[in-house]
């Protein structure tokens, strides 16, 4: 049995607010244009989540409210506080809690991007696999039967995109 990890970095945020505290942080107009663009090619693509797990953020919350709609059904989100600003071993025991056969978790970089390289095999080839910019997605096969054994460089890619892309 395989299981399906789909990678999102948060749509682009806003800095117009100096008195903001970066978790309060919510997307631009940049970025609310991005997430349903993702939203929709993930639905196109027949990568539809069961579970969303996602960072406690302003902007990554705006992500999933705006990427959400366009999946075509209600998808349990959890708010994880836990995902913000993860480092990449963090969010690996964030997902090892997961309990549907696709999950979508939504974070930030650099833990996001670096996570990325850790759980697959072989990069995407792609030029922005690297620094993973925002709104980023990737989407990627892994074996088990569960989540609570998932490991490092146990997946495969199967997409990755940027919104830029769309």
């Amino acid at each position: 049995m395989t299981l399906t990890l789909i990678l999102t970095r948060h749509a682009k945020s806003g800095w117009d607010d100096p008195l903001l505290g970066d978790h309060d942080r919510p997307l631009n107009e940049h970025g609310q244009g991005d997430a349903p663009k993702i939203g929709a090619w993930l639905k196109a693509r027949g990568h539809v989540p069961g579970q969303a797990l996602v960072s406690s953020a302003r902007r990554t919350q705006e992500t999933w409210e705006r990427l959400s709609p366009a999946l075509g059904g209600a998808v349990p989100m959890t708010e994880v506080p836990e995902l913000y600003h993860a480092e990449a071993g963090e969010i690996l025991r964030q997902l090892r809690g997961a309990t549907a056969p696709v999950v979508m978790v939504i974070g930030h970089n650099p833990g996001i991007g670096e996570f990325a390289h850790r759980i697959v095999e072989d990069p995407a080839p792609h030029p922005r696999f690297i620094d993973y910019p925002t709104c980023a997605t990737l989407v990627a096969e892994v074996p088990g039967e569960d989540w609570a054994t998932v490991d490092w460089w146990s997946g495969r890619v199967l997409e990755f995109v940027v919104p830029r892309e769309l």
